[in-house]
């Protein structure tokens, strides 16, 4: 047996979970477990497939890495079956992963730097990640991510060119710059560029990158350059994501965000304005501490009143150390409710954006043999060869996404 890797949250960790996938090849009977943080359930379920993989697997190496180790190191080493749990600095460098460094102590420091490296491939997926950001300067109540990813950087310009040029020569259609939190890119960079700025230079260095596809961004940080791709770059996908995380503008500052109510629908509605059909999607939070239901019913209304119909919604989880964690709690039950309201409101919204395209030409990325995503992110049913970039025409809409045809 060779190395198995399980992913657990965002898709910086599948980008770095490739990395780590290249720097361990030389191993055997290894099992990589890389952790998120952003929530309990996240830990549960890694300590699950820890569990699952020592018995299964006994005889195998267990290595945990990622968010929640960095955090906590000491309560995964104890788990059953766990050889070695390392940094998410650590899990980068290829030293970390030779056949004499896989039984050593646990290696764990401060996440302070950025590692490069070119990643080739992204096992069983049509779509990559590139790597831009990293770590998080602020402070959101809720948030216990900059204690396992440290303070922000950013990666050169020069290494995005080459990671998105050595990808597009592997036969990748689309890439997705992610990070942890993508718009604070650049103070730290010579000329302080900002996220905008190397969107663009990107594009003009690598005009055979068809599609480019953004994660999560911070509605407040959104600069003039990226305004300008939005409305007039038709490589950069007509999708955006937003972290607005609440609709209430108590609980927004009760979590330390950097915008309001009014200033996340300003926000959709310029994109909307400047790219006529743009796709949007949201990151929320149901039930965070002091949430009465007048304030989470400002929220249900913002996801009605902006029509998103993307959104990933989580209950509030309780992370150990963050202010949040101190406030009054709601209870959670209450917390499942509202999170299952919103994921209806976001369905609602969903079901009306995918009426809108029947009849219409798409451009879509196929993943598999039957299914793929539109320029605009709706999943889509069609018969197409994996990792074809192909005009479809959208013949029916339901629940779950879109029917098409190749055009």
């Amino acid at each position: 047996m060779t190395v198995d890797i399980v992913t657990f949250g965002c898709r910086l960790n599948t980008y770095e979970s490739e990395v780590m996938r290249d720097h361990a090849a030389a191993l055997t009977d290894t099992i990589i477990i890389n952790t998120c943080a952003v929530t309990a359930e996240a830990e549960r379920q890694a300590r699950q497939a820890i569990r699952r993989a020592h018995r299964e697997r006994p005889e195998a190496h267990i290595v945990v890495t990622g968010c929640a180790a960095q955090i906590a190191p000491e309560a995964w080493a104890a788990l059953p079956g766990v050889t070695r749990v390392l940094g998410n600095l650590e899990k980068l460098r290829p030293g970390s992963w030779t056949p004499d460094a896989i039984s050593a102590v646990s290696d764990i420091m401060a996440a302070r730097e950025t590692a490069a490296h070119l990643v080739t491939e992204f096992a069983g997926r049509a779509r990559a990640f590139v790597q831009v950001q990293q770590g998080c300067d602020h402070r959101c109540t809720f948030c216990i991510i900059p204690f396992g990813r440290g303070p922000s950087r950013s990666v050169p310009i020069g290494a995005v060119v080459e990671q998105v040029r050595t990808l597009v020569a592997s036969g990748y259609r689309e890439v997705v710059l992610t990070g942890v939190d993508i718009t604070s890119y650049g103070p730290d960079l010579p000329g302080t560029p900002s996220l905008g700025q190397m969107v663009r230079r990107l594009l003009a260095l690598v005009p055979e990158l068809p599609r480019l596809r953004l994660s999560s961004l911070d509605p407040n940080e959104i600069d003039a350059d990226l305004w300008r791709l939005i409305a007039e770059e038709p490589r950069l996908m007509p999708h955006l994501h937003l972290s607005i995380q609440a609709g209430s503008d108590l609980i927004l500052k009760r979590m330390k965000r950097r915008h309001l109510r009014a200033d996340a629908i300003a926000v959709i509605r310029r994109a909307r304005d400047l790219r006529p059909g743009i796709a949007i999607g949201a990151d929320l939070i149901a039930g965070f501490p002091t949430e009465t239901d007048e304030l989470f019913a400002e929220t249900l209304a913002l996801v009605e009143e902006a029509e998103i119909p993307y959104l990933h919604v989580f209950p509030y989880s309780e992370r150990p150390g963050t202010a949040a964690a101190r406030m009054p709690a709601v209870p959670k039950p209450v917390r499942r409710d509202r999170a299952a309201r919103l994921r209806e409101a976001g369905q609602q919204a969903a079901r009306r954006f995918y009426a809108a395209q029947i009849g219409r030409e798409a451009s879509v990325l196929a993943e598999t043999n039957e299914a793929g995503h539109t320029e605009h992110f709706a999943p889509v049913r069609i018969a197409a060869a994996p990792g074809a970039l192909l005009r479809a025409r959208v013949v029916a809409a339901t629940n779950a996404g879109l029917l098409a045809e190749p055009a």
